[in-house]
């Protein structure tokens, strides 16, 4: 009953999200076209890369262009759902609008989280998964249905560490005046899970792998289509720190809430 509750509520989120967008059709196709041009860019700078080498690490031209489209697949599945949330919640701080969310006979996190849609994020997602596919046929892959679900489940891991990690970084507006530098700063490390895990070594990979999970989030679910995955382990470690960084999230989400004066304090 609690369930269809919340989604009764999320589906009057989506409804109010797609009449915003669709009051401003301008500017809804315009970050469209950026986020596609932007996306695009980054395709031939790979491509430019190939053709003065067959190989970055043991990953080949056509795997990377997976990786990459895989990397923005999450990235805008995330923007989509999350990002504009994540953004706004200093706003929400510093004007006192978050007071009256409290009120609300509704899970603040989940309102805070998922108030706001991106619909332009699902529709660069699909250009994603149309690049990865171009990739896939490229390399002559004939995925079975077991990895491809893999595939979209780990996805959700990935998106998954993306929130908590935004969520905890943007709680800093409970402290802070505004937070928007911290958290763009932290979106600006996608560009790190771009690339293939094999071209870093040392202490770079071991924070990335494990204090900041960036390696994790798209290299595991398209080394699992490409059927590379060393070990099954790489799976296991993906899903765990996508618990661990929600489970983070959440105490530093409650402790900040238990420290939060309110606006008019």
């Amino acid at each position: 009953m609690n369930l269809r509750r919340y989604l009764t509520i999320y589906a009057a989120l989506w409804k109010n999200s797609i009449v915003r967008e669709m009051t401003f059709k301008a500017n809804f196709l315009l970050w469209i076209v950026v986020e596609l041009l932007w996306f695009a860019l980054q395709l031939a700078f790979i491509a430019v890369i190939y053709q003065h080498t067959d190989r970055i690490g043991t990953w080949t031209k056509w795997e990377v262009m997976m990786l990459i489209g895989a990397s923005h697949f999450i990235q805008q599945i995330f923007t989509a759902v999350f990002l504009t949330n994540c953004v706004h919640l200093s706003e929400e701080i510093r004007t006192g609008r978050l007071d009256f969310m409290l009120l609300l006979p509704v899970n603040t996190r989940f309102l805070i989280s998922l108030r706001h849609v991106d619909l332009g994020g699902f529709v660069n997602a699909a250009s994603a998964l149309c690049v990865m596919a171009y990739a896939g046929r490229q390399l002559h892959l004939v995925p079975t249905a077991a990895q491809v679900i893999g595939f979209f489940l780990l996805a959700v891991c990935g998106i998954l560490i993306h929130y908590s990690l935004m969520l905890t970084l943007a709680s800093a507006s409970f402290w802070t005046v505004r937070s928007q530098g911290i958290v763009w700063g932290y979106y600006n490390l996608f560009n790190i899970a771009r690339l293939p895990d094999a071209a870093f070594q040392g202490l770079f990979k071991v924070f990335f792998t494990f204090a900041i999970p960036m390696l994790l989030v798209a290299n595991v679910p398209v080394k699992l289509l490409v059927a590379r995955l060393e070990q099954p382990l790489e799976m296991a470690l993906l899903v765990a720190m996508s618990f661990v960084c929600f489970l983070v999230s959440e105490a530093v989400w409650r402790f900040s809430l238990r420290h939060y004066t309110s606006a008019s304090s």
